[in-house]
């Protein structure tokens, strides 16, 4: 087949595509590399924020490669708002790859109005990005996000339409599945995060010495995501453990360098309000790391996973999240175990190969 995938949330287009190759297809990767994070791509479409008329040089260029956006099997979309436009003039954009490719498929993989509406609800969740319990969680992102995605806002009728007209949704964790499902259930499908395990071994026993723990930091993003929860949390197992532990921190950094620094840690701190491990989380795992974030029992159940259970689950809650740490620094010698573990979990489920023929068995079954 000849397969489009638009846009891009933390590799996970680029890896479908190095599985969908290796199976033998044409694809074509399309993005602006999410942001700084600069992921791989074949065409390049990045919008030059703090040029002049930079809105105006983006949709021209968009424009532009219209012609290289026609004739495929199947495209896939990473999200309703798979280009860097307003809402209103992404809708022709669709428009047209509807009119000129074979079959259209939506990510559900992020940010968008049926999670908002999830969120806010406050049952479909026992806790969320947008509430934990019956208590809104009330902060710069979440406001942002409630006035972008709901109240009949473009990029909420957006969404609609395309999840409306659309052959197929795929979403890729737990979260997003349970917010389309209601809705879309017939047309919707979970399938996991592809990750790449070519070249990597399981994890060689750890050595003894201190624990070091690895966390991420968006600044835009540090409430959002409970970072800043997760971070108190992690200061304070430092300073009542400070020969025991070293925290390693990055701060919005590129993908490749990310990489590198979680080859370099034990544990991995990512996704307090998650219910299952992003892609940022798969890679920990796939190194053979341990992440301490969002490992309910509805991610494994969607897994059909019996098992293994490698991750160290934490609600949103600072007191849990420092026991939960405290546990690892007080009992290294369980780490190795665990290790072990998260590389065989990543291996059984989430391999890019076993994803993409997923993935090409739901694109076959619909239309």
């Amino acid at each position: 087949m000849k397969i489009l995938l638009i846009g891009e949330y933390s590799n996970v287009h680029w890896t479908l595509a190095e599985g969908l190759r290796k199976a033998g297809h044409e694809v074509c990767v399309l993005s602006n590399g999410d942001f700084w994070k600069n992921y791989r791509r074949d065409i390049s479409l990045v919008r030059d924020e703090g040029k002049p008329l930079a809105g105006i040089r983006y949709l021209c260029k968009a424009i532009s490669l219209l012609p290289r956006m026609r004739g495929y099997d199947v495209v896939q979309l990473i999200n309703p708002m798979f280009l860097e436009l307003k809402a209103e003039r992404i809708a022709p954009f669709y428009s047209y790859l509807r009119r000129n490719n074979g079959k259209v498929f939506l990510g559900a993989m992020g940010m968008d109005a049926l999670w908002v509406k999830a969120g806010t609800d406050r049952k479909t969740f026992r806790y969320s990005d947008f509430n934990i319990g019956d208590r809104a969680i009330d902060n710069e992102s979440t406001r942002e996000h409630i006035n972008d995605w709901s109240g009949g806002t473009a990029k909420e009728r957006l969404n609609y339409a395309i999840a409306d007209d659309c052959d197929g949704i795929v979403a890729g964790m737990y979260e997003y599945h349970t917010a389309y499902k209601e809705k879309y259930g017939d047309k919707l499908t979970y399938i996991p995060m592809p990750m790449n395990l070519d070249g990597t071994t399981p994890p060689v026993e750890r050595k003894d010495g201190k624990v070091k723990f690895f966390i991420g930091i968006q600044k835009s993003r540090s409430q959002y995501k409970g970072t800043d929860i997760m971070l108190r949390a992690l200061q304070r197992i430092k300073e009542d453990y400070p020969d025991r532990c070293e925290i390693l921190k990055a701060e919005s950094v590129p993908f490749e360098e990310y990489s590198k620094m979680v080859e370099d840690c034990d544990v991995l701190l990512d996704q307090l309000y998650g219910y299952s491990p992003g892609m940022n989380a798969l890679l920990a795992l796939a190194k053979g790391k341990i992440v301490v974030g969002g490992a309910e029992e509805e991610y494994y159940e969607l897994l059909y996973e019996k098992e293994l259970r490698p991750m160290v689950n934490v609600i949103p809650d600072e007191e849990d999240v420092y026991k939960k740490l405290e546990q690892l620094v007080l009992a290294p010698e369980n780490i190795s175990h665990m290790q072990k573990d998260s590389y065989t979990l990543v291996k059984k489920h989430h391999d890019y190969r076993r994803v993409a023929e997923m993935y090409l068995n739901f694109w076959k079954s619909k239309g």
